[in-house]
């Protein structure tokens, strides 16, 4: 039986069997080539195919000028594009993401649906890599293909200190732009890149986002719990996270309206960031389930 509040090597494993009925896609806008050829991946890999008569509409930077002298003829170069590409989950181990009041843990949520994100790339012959991070630790995993590059992800995020300490250090605000900037420095050119988050403090590192944006295809996965969507009305309602404690009194009909709409500004945000840089947003709750949600995105 699995746990609310925690992952397992074996649960993780098991999850192969699941990501064999999901399909990779995608929907980036095309950029044209050459002719009728186009390229759906911003910036994936390139590999020279064979050189045709110019045709209207191809591109002049693609023109094969040694063809075009040789034959005193205009020709064009096509391109075909390399077949597989790195896959990267990026995950969200920071503390609020240890917390549910239904569903599971949100760090349950995103450990699982990076496990599913993996299988399924491998099963497509993509390499995959991954970055998890905390307000304290970062882990980097180098692209590798095969079901040893899945285990030693599974084995990261089973093993991440953020299960066991969870005190917060003075930049937690910071943590997720650095956590970005390493993404940054970690994927190539051409990379689907799947961030799976809560994405507090989102606003601190959109400059990143959009450096990221330029040059991968990103899918943002934006999990949350019903609590932080809208809290119960008319009641006294005491959260702590051990350390600290809020009262929030929801009897007062403007806190309950500040509370709402709070979640909304976050949503409306995560929009037009998603809409600014042509990024996929896939919304999540912590009662979803990762494979439904991941297929129903995938088709």
């Amino acid at each position: 039986m699995t746990s609310p509040v925690q992952v397992t090597v074996p649960e993780l494993i098991a999850l192969n069997n699941s990501a064999a009925i999901l399909r990779k896609r995608s929907r980036r806008p095309k950029a044209a080539q050459s002719g009728d050829y186009t390229s759906h991946l911003k910036g994936r890999g390139m590999e020279f195919d064979e050189s045709r008569l110019y045709q209207p509409g191809d591109d002049i930077r693609n023109m094969d000028w040694r063809v075009t002298a040789r034959t005193d003829k205009p020709h064009t170069k096509l391109f075909r594009e390399e077949r597989e590409r790195p896959v990267f989950v990026w995950v969200d181990f920071r503390m609020p993401m240890f917390f549910a009041t239904q569903g599971v843990f949100k760090s349950v949520f995103v450990a699982r649906a990076a496990a599913l994100i993996a299988w399924n790339a491998v099963q497509q012959g993509d390499r995959v890599g991954g970055l998890i991070f905390s307000e304290q630790e970062h882990h980097e995993l180098k692209p590798k293909q095969g079901k040893a590059a899945v285990l030693h992800l599974i084995n990261r995020l089973v093993s991440h200190p953020a299960w066991h300490h969870r005190s917060v250090p003075d930049n937690e605000q910071n943590s997720i732009k650095k956590a970005i900037m390493r993404l940054n420095r970690l994927v190539r050119p051409g990379s689907l890149v799947y961030m799976l988050s809560d994405f507090r403090h989102l606003e601190n590192a959109e400059s990143e986002m959009a450096r990221l944006s330029k040059h991968c295809e990103v899918v943002m996965l934006p999990v949350h719990d019903v609590l932080e969507e809208r809290l119960p009305a008319d009641g006294i309602f005491r959260l702590s996270d051990g350390e600290q404690e809020l009262v929030i009194n929801t009897y007062e009909k403007s806190n309950l309206e500040n509370y709402q709409q709070q979640f909304r500004q976050r949503n409306e945000y995560l929009e037009q960031i998603a809409a600014r840089y042509q990024l996929h947003l896939v919304n999540c709750l912590t009662t979803d389930d990762p494979v439904k949600k991941l297929k129903a995105y995938a088709h």
